[in-house]
């Protein structure tokens, strides 16, 4: 409720596109070095053919990442898993997670769309009896499904829903969800999250005055599970604090700020591929992390998955345009505590 960095952590994979443990592992311990609050784990970010039987790496990931927040000095972590699928498999999906010691399942609509509105809460209320359910409005580029804000009013009333992950990547969408949340009797019970990968810092620093039958209710996106932030992850820690100190009057809001809003969703363009509607996202996220070391290659589990043409050039101008914004130094100064440790 007070809200932290959630990083929606990657898969990394060898030239055989098999899971890489070491670097997975790595991964982890990166975030919770560099201060996340919290992971993502089975989410679009860890690419959601981990589920293919083929493939069956859910599990495997789920587990390592879980192992290492139990070995990390910090308490407190926020562990948060994927949960994907019609009710059958999202129940399995839910159940194997809190067995590992997960705090909230993170709810997708990806490849739902036939489902109605009523089936999806429906699934939603089974997953709420299993584990607490943090919610997750995907955009349909990447597979997810356009909601009404009558759903988000159906969902905010289930009891064990404790967050919503709001990433429409669209102003009136996100607004759906606010509105919602706002009107609904829990809504002191219900932390929002920006997963608007393309509007990060604005969502962070927006307070929201929605009019209710009850009067004003303020409300404001407190934290961020981004796929962005699997990335230049330390700096996501500043930036969320810079965000908390604009909201409570300690720092000015300035133009300059406004400038770096503008500079980050930028940056996101070029890793998420927004030119191609968001093909080379994965791919994109792995490129800064091989960049950086933790990874060896960009490898996704589709072999087509790949960077979109152009997109190379298009991170190499970022990281020329705002050396600011990445933790290279950082990474650099820790990789190889990281990957050394014992496996």
């Amino acid at each position: 409720m007070q809200g932290t960095v959630i990083p929606a952590h990657p898969l990394a994979l060898n030239k055989n596109r098999k899971l890489d443990q070491k670097r997975q592992k790595a991964l982890t311990r990166y975030y919770l070095d560099a201060g996340a609050g919290g992971i993502a784990v089975g989410v679009h970010t860890t690419q959601f053919a981990i589920r293919d039987p083929e493939i069956n790496l859910y599990r495997q990931v789920l587990k390592i990442a879980a192992l290492e927040t139990e070995n990390h000095p910090k308490t407190n972590i926020i562990k948060i898993a994927g949960v994907s699928g019609e009710i059958r498999q999202a129940v399995e999906e839910a159940t194997y997670a809190s067995k590992m010691g997960y705090d909230l399942a993170l709810l997708s609509t990806n490849g739902l769309q036939k489902l109605s509105e009523d089936q999806l809460i429906t699934r939603a209320q089974e997953i709420s009896q299993i584990m607490p359910v943090f919610g997750f409005y995907l955009q349909p580029a990447v597979g997810g499904k356009l909601l009404t804000r009558g759903f988000w009013e159906a969902f905010c009333e289930i009891p064990n829903v404790n967050a919503i992950k709001i990433a429409p990547f669209n102003r009136y969408q996100t607004l759906d969800v606010v509105q919602a949340v706002c009107h609904s009797s829990r809504k002191d019970e219900i932390a929002l999250y920006t997963g608007n990968d393309d509007n990060i810092l604005l969502d962070l620093i927006t307070k929201y005055k929605i009019n209710t039958p009850t009067g004003i209710v303020e409300k404001e996106i407190v934290g961020g599970l981004l796929g962005h932030w699997s990335v230049w992850t330390r700096k996501a820690v500043d930036l969320l604090n810079l965000a908390k100190k604009i909201k409570q009057n300690k720092i000015e809001l300035t133009s300059d700020i406004l400038s770096l809003a503008q500079q980050i969703t930028d940056s996101n363009a070029a890793f998420f591929d927004a030119q191609n509607n968001f093909k080379g996202c994965i791919a994109g996220l792995h490129e800064v992390l091989r960049r950086q070391g933790l990874f060896e290659g960009i490898w996704c589990l589709d072999p087509d998955e790949d960077l979109s043409p152009g997109q190379m050039e298009e991170i190499d101008r970022i990281y020329r345009a705002y050396p600011h914004l990445n933790d290279d130094k950082f990474v650099r100064n820790h990789l190889k505590k990281w990957l050394s440790k014992s496996v």
